[in-house]
C-alpha cells in the first residue's frame, strides 16, 4: 500500500499541519527553541513513516515506525512544555494529545501486525 493511502500517515500529517498552526502563536525567542523542535519532531512522525514504506524489508520498514513513534512521544513532550509555559491554552493541548494518542494506537498496531509477518 503506498504510504499517502495510510490512515497513520494522513493522521501524523494533520498533526504536522496543526503544530505548525499552532506555533504560529508562540514568541519570537521561541523561533529556534521550542518551535523548531516542536515543528521537527512533528515533521519526522510521517517522514519515517513514508521512508519506512519505501524500504525493501518489513524488518526495515518497523524499524523506520518505531523511530516514528519515538518522534510522536518526543512531539508529545514538547506540546506538554509549551502547554506548561503558557503558549498552550488546554483545550488546545487536549486536542493535539488526542490526536497524538490515536498516532501512536495506529502505529503500535502497524509494528505489532509488521512483526507478526516478519516471523511467519
Amino acid at each position: 500500500m503506498h504510504w499517502r493511502e495510510l490512515e497513520v500517515w494522513k493522521q501524523a500529517h494533520a498533526m504536522t499541519l496543526a503544530t505548525y498552526k499552532l506555533t504560529e502563536s508562540f514568541p519570537d525567542i521561541e523561533r529556534f527553541r521550542l518551535t523548531g523542535q516542536l515543528c521537527r519532531s512533528a515533521a519526522s512522525v510521517p517522514a519515517n513513516i513514508v521512508e519506512g514504506n519505501a524500504r525493501q524489508s518489513t524488518r526495515e520498514y518497523i524499524q523506520f515506525l518505531v523511530t516514528a513513534r519515538a518522534s510522536l512521544e518526543e512531539t508529545r513532550y514538547f506540546a506538554l512544555l509549551a502547554k506548561d509555559l503558557g503558549y498552550l491554552e488546554a483545550p488546545e493541548y487536549q486536542r493535539f494529545e488526542t490526536s497524538g494518542e490515536s498516532v501512536s494506537r495506529m502505529l503500535n498496531a502497524m509494528v505489532r501486525t509488521l512483526r507478526k509477518k516478519a516471523n511467519a
